[in-house]
């Protein structure tokens, strides 16, 4: 029966059981189906209907004699539409005379017999209308040829019975008919009902969960429940990684027709059923939100297990879980940013807690490792001195302290060019080099300059021994903390470079007298001895009366210099006021600083344009003596000066003692 029909037929038992019910009768729940007819309206799509009936009944049992008899059928309209098996008289003889009889019994509403030869016998034959039930209406008509003698033996009763059984075949196949498309509706309702209550479920457990992995967790086995079957899989773009076993990353390249591309790209179901002489069915369902499509489930399943599948119910999960996936990286990722503000806050204050660029770059580089969870730090930066960059950070030991060229490597190549860079796949990319990622076995890095004050002063790695490991979002924070450490860098660098003009004697360029005491009193901490050299230069006033002060300080520079080349670098030089200048020898002697101070004198009356002269008093201290202070180890050395001065000059004198010129020099 038609979909039409199961329609009308259930209007038809609406109307019943109302009728039923407002009169009382219902008692019996199977009254309502007795009562069940077939209208006018279904009458146009009952043909298979009456032919099926009509076979059903020539297949059961019935008088013997009739079994001769030739039987067909006709439609509400009187045109024929089957027959039985045929004895003597062609089929098409009979079809005419059928239909030619039943335009009378259609217009009177009652039998039509005729009586007439053939195939040399007297035949009578007959068309027996159908009525339905209820309105009496003919819907179909039944044709009997038999021979003339039955007929008048009663063979017109026996035909009218067998009329009214066919009757009875035809409603009760008509309601076994009604009867299955009323439960095939109720199955289907019940089917909707039970995939609407489990997606509901679905959605609901998808929904409760704001963990992406979850989420995808969640509808993978939700379909593995509904199709066990079918195998499946989940292609996911690159910036997502999860330790499912059927979640994958997203081929960078795929075929043409390949099923799931076509899902991916067009944002739609696809399906590939393959060639004929193929057993399977590839499905594509794309993981998709408002935002884009994130990925793409990949379903393979035998063809006859195929028509189980409800491709509208698999979009509707395959949407509801790219709506839920996409809210759930909403939320990650928002976590993610109040991540990232926190760690940035945190390495700023960090950073700014020190001023020295050591104790800055070894914040930066522990935060770094710990923020992306990566295998290895390394920080560049630029040494003048040495000509190179400088791994001034780095938990790879080997290469800690270590001169890498301007543009070798890939931190070198990040320094040059001063751009960002991402690899994910270190040892399959030709033409890239980096000791780095050789030694350890790094397979991903992220790399980016370091810049202070608008200027590239070096570059910082981070790697990883997996491949695809750091993210672009990764990349993009590396960034980002990058410029923090560089302000940081530049206020070291700033404040060094303040210290060292606050130190440092403008003119001369030797270090300030408070510089020196501060040092002095260090080292009166840490060492055993250390020895004071103070230097005056000789009748400094009547070289500036003679020569004018602006050649004074051209004397005063002169004989800085020379001091400052007369001892080792970590030696002191300092003004000390005016014209005279100071030396500070750790862990020496007074011995020792003797022949010091007797080099630069030499130097300085043999180098000197106009010739000068200086004078030079040195005092000790030692481990051994009683403490002796800054300001008494200077009046101490500033009273041997004062003796050099009065003794003619040019002299070094040991606390009021001349010493002995040209006495062997151990420390030389």
């Amino acid at each position: 029966m038609s979909e039409r029909e199961a329609y009308e037929c259930k209007d038809n038992r609406v109307l019943l059981q109302d009728t039923m019910q407002s009169s009382g009768e219902n008692q019996d729940p199977a009254a309502w189906l007795r009562e069940m007819d077939i209208v006018s309206y279904d009458f146009p799509y009952a043909a298979s209907l009456i032919v099926e009936s009509f076979r059903e009944w020539r297949s059961l049992a019935g008088p013997a004699f009739a079994k001769s008899w030739n039987w067909g059928v006709l439609n509400f309209e009187g045109k024929y539409i089957d027959h039985t098996n045929f004895i003597g008289h062609s089929e098409q003889s009979w079809k005419v005379q059928w239909e030619a009889a039943a335009a009378f019994a259609l217009e009177s509403k009652e039998l039509y017999t005729a009586h007439q030869e053939a195939d040399g016998h007297q035949m009578s034959f007959l068309v027996l209308p159908i009525f339905s039930r209820g309105k009496r209406e003919i819907f179909a008509l039944l044709g009997c040829a038999m021979p003339q003698d039955q007929y008048e033996q009663g063979g017109l009763h026996t035909a009218e019975a067998m009329a009214a059984h066919y009757e009875t075949c035809f409603y009760r196949r008509f309601e076994h008919v009604f009867v299955s498309d009323l439960a095939g509706v109720h199955l289907h309702a019940e089917r909707e009902s039970n995939r609407r209550s489990l997606l509901f479920q679905i959605v609901q457990r998808m929904h409760d969960n704001i963990d992406v992995n979850a989420v995808l967790n969640e509808v993978i086995d939700s379909i593995s429940a509904m199709y066990p079957g079918a195998r499946l899989e989940l292609f996911m773009s690159q910036d997502h990684r999860s330790t499912h076993p059927q979640v994958k990353p997203l081929p960078l390249c795929w075929a043409n027709d390949d099923v799931c591309a076509k899902a991916f790209k067009d944002g739609r179901v696809a399906l590939y059923a393959g060639r004929d002489d193929s057993h399977s069915v590839e499905i594509g369902l794309p993981l998709g939100g408002k935002q884009g499509v994130y990925g793409v489930f990949h379903m393979v399943m035998d063809k006859p297990s195929f028509p189980e599948v409800d491709l509208r119910f698999l979009t509707m999960v395959a949407d509801t879980a790219g709506t839920a996936f996409e809210n759930a990286k909403l939320y990650e990722r928002s976590n993610q940013l109040i991540r990232e503000l926190r760690m940035s806050n945190e390495l700023t204050q960090r950073l700014n807690q020190s001023l020295r660029l050591g104790e800055i770059f070894q914040y930066a580089f522990e935060e770094l490792l710990d923020m992306f969870d990566a295998d290895y730090c390394c920080i560049l930066h630029m040494n003048e001195e040495k000509g190179g960059l400088e791994a001034i950070a780095c938990n790879y030991h080997p290469l800690l302290g270590e001169i890498i060229e301007k543009s070798a490597g890939l931190g070198g190549k990040v320094y040059a060019t001063g751009e960002a860079l991402i690899l994910s796949d270190y040892q399959n990319s030709a033409g890239t080099y980096s000791r780095l990622m050789d030694a350890t076995g790094s397979n991903s890095i992220i790399a980016t300059p370091l810049s202070v004050g608008g200027e590239v002063r070096g570059a910082i790695m981070l790697t990883h021994r997996d491949p695809h490991f750091f993210s672009y979002d990764s990349y993009r924070l590396l960034q980002a903390m990058a410029g923090h450490i560089g302000l940081a860098v530049g206020n070291a660098r700033l404040h060094a470079e303040v210290r060292r003009l606050a130190n440092r004697d403008t003119l001369t360029g030797l270090y300030a007298r408070h510089y020196l005491d501060e040092v002095i009193k260090d080292k009166q901490v840490t060492d055993f001895c250390g020895s004071l050299i103070v230097v005056d230069i000789d009748q400094f006033k009547m070289v500036n009366d003679t020569y004018g002060h602006q050649q004074g300080d051209k004397i005063l520079k002169q004989v800085s210099e020379i001091v400052k080349s007369s001892i080792r670098q970590g030696d002191i030089a300092a003004r000390w006021g005016g014209e005279e200048l100071a030396v500070y020898l750790p862990q020496l002697g007074v011995q020792q600083a003797v022949f010091v101070a007797e080099r630069i004198r030499n130097r300085v009356m043999g180098e000197t344009k106009p010739r000068v002269t200086v004078s030079c008093g040195i005092a000790e201290w030692s481990w051994t003596d009683e403490k002796v202070s800054v300001e008494s180890l200077f009046y101490r050395a500033d009273m041997a000066l004062y003796d050099a001065k009065n003794n003619g000059r040019n002299l070094v004198v040991i606390d009021n003692k001349k010493a002995e010129v040209g006495a062997k020099n151990p420390w030389v």
